[in-house]
């Protein structure tokens, strides 16, 4: 599915007035059951969704941009609309900015990968230079759906089994890129993404007397490894969007990439949010 296809024109609204962060979910809410996949769902349901999803941390991610989002049980399809505040109002967003700008997300609960890629994808189109300036000045529905989709064009699907496939271990010992390299891959199409807590060897060889005089542990080291199972057509892309963040991998310490192919493959592991 393409983001072009989820968004309905219907779920669209041009120059809000917004006073605060909860009239934005109460709008939200009745713009989002105006779509018949939430035709049989209560309001009041959307909105406690909302409203419980903001109380486990803010959707205003910064950049005077929202991303409200949920899951629901009774529903098996997406629902994402666009509502636009050029005034601006106060959404608790990370860096106290109002916020404009808001592109929801209501979600089957069963659906989390999709759900994740969806964010990745729309939290990336968000940060094209001018994007949001150009969406919240448009005046009309269309104009809005035009100058949204026209940012990304990617497809946005359940994985699918193939035998080609790739597994990438992204090894990241820099704990300021950390969040930025993972918030991109997770936008790759993928059938896996786990991220494990490492140690460095220096933890362990700094116990044995032999070699402990060579470190001193009493910091503990930033490191963590995220793996990724990719097909093999995407893997350019997702070490691409990894360099936009570190930088040139052949002269950069403290990432590091390696790519395997895979002889055998099997199952799925769901993300979880």
């Amino acid at each position: 599915m393409k983001l072009a296809n989820i968004l309905k024109k219907e779920c669209i609204y041009a120059n809000a007035e917004i006073k605060s962060k909860n009239d934005a979910l109460k709008l939200i809410a009745n713009i989002a059951k105006k779509s018949p996949v939430l035709s049989s769902i209560d309001e009041q349901v959307i909105l406690k969704a909302l409203q419980d999803r903001e109380e486990l941390g803010t959707t205003g991610f910064g950049n005077s941009i929202a991303i409200p989002h949920c899951r629901l049980e009774s529903i098996t399809d997406f629902v994402i609309g666009i509502v636009t505040a050029p005034a601006g109002f106060d959404f608790d967003s990370t860096d106290k900015k109002k916020v404009r700008l808001m592109v929801f997300i209501i979600a089957p609960a069963n659906r989390s990968n999709e759900h994740v890629r969806l964010l990745s994808h729309i939290s990336q189109a968000l940060l094209t230079p001018g994007i949001i300036d150009e969406i919240v000045l448009q005046k009309t529905t269309d104009q809005i759906y035009q100058s949204f989709t026209g940012t990304s064009d990617v497809e946005v699907n359940a994985p699918e089994k193939a035998a080609s496939k790739s597994l990438i271990s992204i090894f990241v010992q820099d704990e300021d890129i950390f969040e930025p390299i993972l918030e991109k891959i997770a936008g790759i199409e993928s059938s896996s993404l786990v991220v494990l807590t490492s140690e460095n060897a220096s933890v362990y060889l700094s116990r044995i007397p032999l070699f402990a005089s060579f470190w001193n542990n009493d910091k503990d080291e930033f490191s963590r490894m995220v793996i990724a199972i990719v097909d093999k057509g995407l893997v350019n892309e997702t070490i691409r969007r990894i360099e936009s963040i570190a930088g040139d991998l052949s002269g950069r310490s403290g990432v590091m990439v390696v790519v395997q192919e895979i002889s055998y493959f099997a199952g799925e592991l769901n993300a979880k949010m």
